[in-house]
């Protein structure tokens, strides 16, 4: 824990948000309304601010510091890295590069075999529809309305919510509803009509759109900031049969679900699929140093042993980010870490929030696994309805005046914890978003 600031230290958190207000441009935000949260420091599930104020981290950041704030391993070969050597070309043969690639594929499915290194999520997803339109000759993407797959061209596009409507500049993307039964789209009332319509209304719009049109079909395999929209049985089995049907490459996006977020290496493990490209970023190494990538199957690699790939980055397989991969994937398999995030959602996190629902009116459902669960708020049960913004924003000031930092998104608190938490944490944690509900629905 960080000590407290001395009364002769400069008060640095002023000073933090003062240079971030004057200088720095944030992602997704009118700039005048901007109130930065100043973070300083940070150790496994806990960060504080200069002064000495500590929080319990359950929103992962972005959901992404996976196995904790500064692990000591991780840091350890970032530094160790950087004393050898701090970048190379992407052109060249690296040792940890290599490494990097070999530790990410030995959790993946035999049929994988090579990585295409990124800096990040978007730009993952951006190459896989590279990959899937080059390798079929077909220029369309299907993907999910509820989703978020990136902030580059094409990715935003495919991306489904609000983000992607002014960025609306890449052609060939159609999208569909996914399975989401607390509002379903398909009049459904169990798991099973819910997947069942959503698969017919997937083949529907594949077959009104054309198969010989449609190069892939892009699905976050638990959609994230959309609403951990966990899957119901069989629909990603389903949405493979349907692109086996009209030779149509499947592309699961792991940013966020994978590497132990789900309590599993990767969140598909659990569905009984095996797609054809997998992105990943954000838990491969926790974002210490930007990372993500593309595993290609081997059949869509083979297709470019002739032939150029045109695309490439100048930062591919950089060795800082890939030397915090290899420490990061060989402490979480040293530490059961993933079999720690799975613990923990089925001991703690499932049965503690399906506790908060039961007493919290302001709670219309919750859902989740591992460490990746949703609370969704809503002003009426019986409609549904959801609560307004001024709602959410009053839960996360409850929260923070407690000392838990939380991930909000639209009438959503996300309670998305490092992997590492303990089941104490978790239970502290749940208790303060128990206080905050409270409050909140006392002062309605």
């Amino acid at each position: 824990m960080a000590a407290p600031l001395r009364a002769d230290v400069p008060d640095l958190d002023a000073r933090a948000v003062a240079l971030d207000r004057a200088h720095v441009f944030h992602s997704w935000s009118a700039q005048a309304h901007v109130a930065p949260f100043v973070v300083a420091g940070g150790r496994g599930s806990t960060v504080w601010d200069h002064a000495g104020h500590t929080y319990l981290d359950f929103s992962s950041q972005l959901v992404n510091t996976n196995i904790g704030h500064q692990h000591p391993r991780v840091v350890e070969a970032i530094r160790a890295q950087a004393a050898q050597l701090t970048t190379v070309a992407p052109s060249t043969a690296h040792l940890v590069r290599g490494q990097a690639a070999e530790a990410v594929l030995g959790h993946a499915p035999d049929r994988f075999t090579k990585v295409f290194f990124t800096n990040g999520g978007a730009d993952a997803n951006e190459n896989a529809i590279r990959l899937a339109r080059l390798h079929t000759g077909r220029p369309k993407v299907v993907s999910h309305y509820r989703s978020y797959h990136g902030n580059t061209g094409a990715a935003v596009v495919a991306t489904g919510d609000w983000r992607r409507v002014p960025n609306e500049y890449a052609t060939g993307h159609v999208h569909v509803f996914g399975p989401y039964l607390y509002r379903s789209e398909f009049w459904a009332s169990t798991p099973q009509e819910e997947c069942e319509r959503a698969l017919r209304h997937l083949e529907r719009v594949v077959q009104c759109e054309g198969p010989e049109s449609i190069a892939a079909i892009l699905l976050e395999t638990v959609p994230g900031t959309a609403g951990v929209l966990v899957p119901p049985p069989g629909y990603l089995a389903g949405v493979r049969e349907v692109a086996d049907r009209y030779g149509i490459v499947l592309i699961l996006d792991e940013v966020m679900a994978g590497f132990g977020r789900t309590g599993a290496w990767f969140a598909f493990d659990r569905h009984d699929v095996v797609p054809d490209l997998v992105t990943f970023a954000k838990g491969v190494n926790s974002g210490y140093v930007p990372a993500g990538g593309v595993l290609i199957s081997d059949e869509i690699a083979a297709g470019f042993d002739d032939r150029v790939f045109p695309g490439g980055l100048t930062y591919s397989g950089h060795p800082l980010a890939m030397a915090a991969v290899v420490a990061t994937l060989g402490a979480m398999a040293d530490e059961g870490v993933v079999e720690n995030a799975e613990a923990v959602g089925r001991e703690v996190l499932g049965p503690g929030l399906a506790a908060i629902a039961a007493r919290q009116p302001l709670v219309g459902e919750v859902r989740g696994t591992g460490v990746f669960w949703a609370v969704e708020l809503v002003a009426d049960r019986a409609t549904r309805a959801p609560v307004p913004a001024s709602v959410v924003a009053a839960v996360k000031a409850a929260c923070l005046a407690r000392g838990l930092l939380p991930f909000v998104a639209d009438n959503r608190v996300h309670v998305v914890p490092p992997c590492v938490v303990t089941p104490d944490e978790a239970r502290q944690g749940l208790a303060v978003l128990d206080e905050a509900l409270t409050e909140v629905t006392a002062g309605l």
